[in-house]
């Protein structure tokens, strides 16, 4: 099974919404637990807060929202064209925030909740977090062949 979806939003925190809830429905395709659509779609409105807060600090630019399903794969990248990240090592860590009134966990959320990510970034061209999840039965009808 395969299959692919692109949706660019602009980066306005009324559209966190519709990426959580356009990527769950997209992953539903496979077989994800209600659970796991809650965990991909919280992944999803942390990438894209992120590029809300952090990509696009006081202007508004696009969020571009890249999703496939390929060989049992949900793959999910978010990406920003903004100000890029000059320390990707830093943010990676839990509670790392360069706002004070930011918790920091949201790749730490996005970390535990789906089964792998990876943060590409330049500073002054964006950023890009690519995340994939694999269904716990997919994972487990493996397991015992």
């Amino acid at each position: 099974m395969s299959n692919r979806a692109k949706l660019t939003i602009l980066s306005k925190s009324k559209n966190i919404g519709l990426a959580r809830l356009t990527a769950a429905t997209f992953a539903s395709e496979l077989d994800f637990t209600l659970n796991e659509l809650e965990e991909i779609k919280v992944a999803v409105s942390e990438a894209v807060t992120n590029c809300i807060i952090h990509g696009y600090p006081g202007k508004q630019g696009d969020i571009i929202i890249e999703m496939e399903i390929d060989n049992n794969e949900f793959i999910v990248s978010v990406t920003d064209y903004g100000v890029g990240i000059p320390d990707i090592e830093a943010v990676l860590q839990p509670a790392y925030s360069t706002k004070d009134e930011h918790m920091g966990l949201g790749l730490a959320f996005i970390d535990s909740f789906m089964d792998d990510f990876e943060l590409d970034s330049e500073p002054g061209k964006g950023t890009i977090v690519t995340m994939t999840k694999i269904p716990e039965r997919i994972k487990e009808q493996n397991a015992v062949k």
